[in-house]
């Protein structure tokens, strides 16, 4: 039996029973999160908001992390078992700042979402000089992630979840100039390359913590309507991913593949609380279900449309997550030990 899901192994489906209509509350249907703790990067708005309404109504204590807390305050009233803290993701002294104070709480962790997420944006560098999709969508994960480690080992039984996209198509992780520094910036394949490192990062943690009971995920949620994240994407873009024909218009095969916003939380939900995940961990996740492995084949273009499933195998390669993960603490300036 495969223990790690290196190349690919364990990407296979499992039969979940659950489609891409699923919704987070079907999901999550008859599973008790009482006394379970639960941080949600971005759990404020989208799809973020719609997992910490759901974990929240199945008992669990959320921590939403939001760069606008007065927004969020807004946006989660009336939800119960809530607590709002400021954290930039760009921002690594705003992460210490917040993982100091949960870890002198004392309490374990037992589900840590990396939501939050941006796109489409013009280039624009963090004060490390770090391009900004990559900080936030990745390198944000990596060291919040690390530095809760101690939290997620005291739960004893903790998952972390990286909410990830198939927008991984569009780009490996470029090692030799992941910053845009001596290459033309495209925001697609800066996005591409972030989400790649998350679907990395997910492998090569959830190898190196299942022996302390913390398994780890990456997901695509799907193609949703009625977030914020397509707001700073032109009329060219929509077309190059296929959504729109020559003429802007929605082609009819996307439209009808839309998820609502309860569906597009939903596989990020199953994610974190299905018990069908409890013997394996390290996989890319879509539709409520393990995502078929695509096969490799150079008469396939490099870049597949939005829509379209499955994961790559360079976003499962044993030797790229290795890399990643000494890259990143090089990057962030943690040392993410795992003991």
């Amino acid at each position: 039996m495969k223990s790690n899901n290196y190349q690919g192994a364990l990407q296979k489906p499992i039969g979940s029973g659950f489609t891409a209509a699923s919704t987070s509350t079907e999901v999550i249907s008859g599973i008790d999160l009482s006394g379970k703790i639960a941080i949600v990067t971005g759990g404020n708005t989208g799809i973020g908001l719609e997992t910490t309404k759901t974990l929240a109504a199945a008992g669990a204590t959320i921590i939403v992390l939001a760069r606008n807390v007065e927004k969020a305050k807004v946006n989660l009233e009336g939800i119960t078992n809530i607590e709002i803290e400021e954290v930039d993701m760009m921002n690594p002294n705003s992460i210490d700042r917040f993982a100091e104070k949960f870890i002198l709480s004392g309490r374990p962790l037992h589900l840590l979402i990396n939501n939050a997420g941006i796109m489409w944006v013009p280039l624009q560098r963090d004060l490390r000089g770090i391009e900004s999709q990559l900080a936030t969508n990745y390198l944000g994960q990596f060291h919040l992630t690390a530095k809760l480690w101690s939290a997620l080992k005291q739960a004893n039984g903790a998952r972390v979840v990286n909410v990830s996209s198939l927008g991984h198509h569009n780009s490996p992780f470029n090692f030799e100039d992941p910053n845009f520094e001596n290459r033309e910036y495209e925001t697609l394949q800066a996005y591409g390359q972030s989400k790649t490192a998350s679907n990395l990062f997910a492998l090569e943690l959830d190898n190196r913590a299942k022996d302390f009971n913390v398994r780890a995920y990456s997901l695509h949620p799907g193609s949703i309507g009625g977030t914020e994240l397509g707001r700073n994407a032109d009329l060219e873009q929509w077309k190059r991913l296929g959504f729109l024909d020559e003429n802007g218009n929605m082609r009819p095969e996307v439209l009808a593949a839309l998820k609502t916003i309860p569906q597009g939380a939903a596989t990020t939900v199953f994610a974190a609380s299905s018990p069908l995940l409890n013997e394996v961990g390290g996989v890319y996740l879509e539709d409520c279900d393990i995502a078929e492995l695509i096969p490799t084949d150079p008469s396939i273009p490099t870049q597949v449309k939005l829509h379209q499933g499955g994961v790559q195998q360079y976003s499962l390669d044993k030797n790229s997550a290795r890399r990643l993960w000494n890259l990143s603490e090089e990057m962030t300036g943690v040392k993410f030990n795992i003991n």
